[in-house]
């Protein structure tokens, strides 16, 4: 049985790979998009099974009316909160309305959605929210720390809100994709670099990037049938880590953060209070 979709930036990247899959397996998406007509082509080929909701991230009132549009008069089974973009630069050199940007778009953008989707999800019954994550939800490089807090903040987010929604019969997906050839390096947005970090690992990174010396694997195409095969499961698991060198450093991350948690053990059960019998 065909299902509709929610997708958020379906202009690129995966929200348009998923918007093409979805729409050529006979389901039904509605695709916001900031600007009209990049989804003109689509539009023309499959008709009414494709509906287009011009929305801003950046503004909760848009957010909202977009949400509406999109359930108003049908059922949607997935929402899948895609659209976000990075930023690229020490935490020192980007500036104030970048850092805004980017706190406004890709996490509080993406806290409104979840928070505009859920009343309908319950009101028809339950649903599915897919949050599109990254490897940097779990694991930090230089350079990134205003793209990571926004993904380490939208996953503690909807670790929270899975909990809260459970018995409605509303669940998540945490997806977390490595690098992958998609433009998603053409929208980063770069501040101006100061040399005092030339020597530093930020230098060194991005000397990599600009070099082409680090090798991208993940393949967008696979990443993006992997979401829908794994958005089609009845129990699907709670996040899915997708591409090898996202699966590595996730799990030296974690592994070496749970070596370090548990050789403080005893001194954080010191830290309660005394137990008399």
């Amino acid at each position: 049985m065909s299902k509709t979709w929610f997708i958020t930036g379906t202009s690129s990247g995966f929200g348009r790979l998923l918007t093409e899959m979805l729409l050529a397996r006979g389901d039904r998406v509605v695709g916001t998009l900031r600007q009209p007509g990049a989804l003109d082509d689509l539009r023309t080929r499959y008709g009414d099974a494709l509906d287009v909701v011009i929305m801003d991230l950046t503004n909760t009132a848009s957010i909202r009316e977009g949400v509406q549009k999109a359930f108003d008069g049908s059922r949607v089974d997935i929402v899948v909160n895609n659209a976000g973009y990075g930023l690229f630069g020490a935490a020192e050199e980007v500036t104030d309305e970048q850092i805004q940007r980017i706190i406004d778009t890709n996490l509080i953008g993406s806290i409104q959605v979840i928070r505009a989707a859920i009343p309908r999800l319950r009101e028809q019954g339950g649903g599915r929210i897919v949050q599109v994550s990254s490897e940097g939800g779990q694991i930090a490089y230089p350079n990134f720390s205003l793209y990571h807090a926004s993904k380490w903040g939208i996953e503690g987010f909807v670790e929270a809100v899975l909990q809260e929604v459970a018995s409605f019969g509303i669940d998540f997906l945490i997806v977390e994709p490595g690098p992958s050839k998609t433009d998603f390096g053409k929208g980063l947005v770069t501040p101006e670099p100061m040399a005092i970090y030339d020597d530093t690992p930020v230098g060194e990174l991005r000397r990599g990037i600009l070099s082409g010396a680090f090798v991208i694997r993940g393949n967008p195409e696979k990443m993006a049938r992997a979401m829908i095969e794994t958005v089609d499961l009845d129990n699907p698991p709670r996040r899915l880590v997708l591409g090898g060198d996202a699966y590595d450093h996730v799990e030296a991350g974690l592994s070496a953060r749970l070596e370090e948690l548990r050789t403080q053990k005893r001194g954080a059960y010191d830290a309660d209070d005394d137990v008399t019998a």
